[in-house]
């Protein structure tokens, strides 16, 4: 005889998709600056977050109930997944010569990487719930809705520890630099940025609107992941597209210093505000190269 679902199964499952869902909720905070369509992109993404948990929480009674071939879908869901990852990393692709500057092909890699690892979260989440409540499984709903809430929040909390990044301003220390012109060179703090500010007006632009800024690696290992092409590509595209580019825009690495310039041309003027911007630019993947780099003091100076 088929079973029949009975009432504390159902909240069972629908507190494991909840979850879930709020997990997707929850990382979608870092999503809206990375987003191409705030708020369409929003919703996206909130869909296929309450769809991974809705699979996460039926994979516990499937297999309660003998339905192996239920969970297969899963496995599914996963290959839909990393569709969506290729969706998302060909539609920036062709929206990058649309912005003020290009991400780049490595930020646009990791862009896409965490659209993926953000539904396999809700999906881990919800089916941490739905284990945690068979497992404790008590009569009142009430006693239910909490524990599911607790086991919840513990789950979102240790798989967002997991996964969270290094940020720019970990690593790095940045501040406003002064901008100089000689001929048709731009210098910020007298260090050489480009020559092409070969016209009058280009030259009085930066001198009355232009910002530069820079910024120094906390310890020398960080220069590794600081002169990375793609890096600097993502500092300078974080900043030009929340606070806009009238006209140029440029990175320089300095090799005797051993520090990175920033320069470009707002549309606001707010020097604090950019700072913030950039301390908050993720750390690629590509450009941190291996996590004993990261996490240990090669390459630091005894008198750091």
């Amino acid at each position: 005889m088929e079973k029949v679902l009975g009432f504390n199964e159902l909240i069972i499952i629908l507190s494991g998709i909840v979850m879930g869902t709020i997990a997707r909720i929850i990382t979608l905070r870092v999503d809206t600056r990375q987003n191409p369509s705030y708020p369409t992109g929003c919703f996206i993404n909130v869909v296929i977050g309450t769809l991974a948990s809705a699979l996460g929480a039926v994979a516990i009674p499937a297999l309660l109930g003998r339905e192996f071939t239920a969970v297969t879908f899963i496995g599914v869901a996963i290959q839909h997944f990393r569709e969506v990852r290729k969706t998302e990393k060909s539609s920036l692709e062709d929206l990058e010569k649309t912005e003020y500057s290009k991400r780049g092909a490595a930020y646009i890699d990791g862009i896409a990487k965490t659209y993926e690892s953000r539904n396999y979260i809700s999906m881990v989440t919800s089916f941490f719930v739905v284990l945690i409540l068979t497992i404790f499984s008590f009569n009142s709903i009430l006693i239910n809705i909490v524990l599911a809430g607790i086991s919840g929040s513990i789950c979102i909390y240790l798989l967002e520890k997991i996964t969270k990044g290094k940020c720019i301003g970990d690593i790095c220390e940045i501040r406003q630099g002064t901008i100089s012109i000689d001929h048709s060179d731009l210098l910020v703090d007298n260090m050489f940025v480009t020559g092409v500010l070969g016209t009058e007006r280009s030259r009085e632009l930066f001198l009355n609107e232009g910002v530069g800024f820079i910024i120094k690696p906390k310890s020398n290992k960080f220069r590794i992941t600081l002169e990375n092409y793609g890096q600097r590509q993502a500092m300078l595209f974080e900043a030009t597209r929340t606070f806009g580019m009238k006209r140029y825009g440029f990175t320089r690495k300095n090799y005797s210093k051993g520090v990175i310039i920033l320069a470009f041309v707002p549309i606001i003027h707010d020097t604090d505000a950019i700072i913030n911007v950039i301390k908050e630019t993720p750390v690629l993947e590509n450009s941190r190269k291996i996590n004993t780099i990261m996490n240990t003091d090669i390459g630091v100076n005894e008198n750091e």
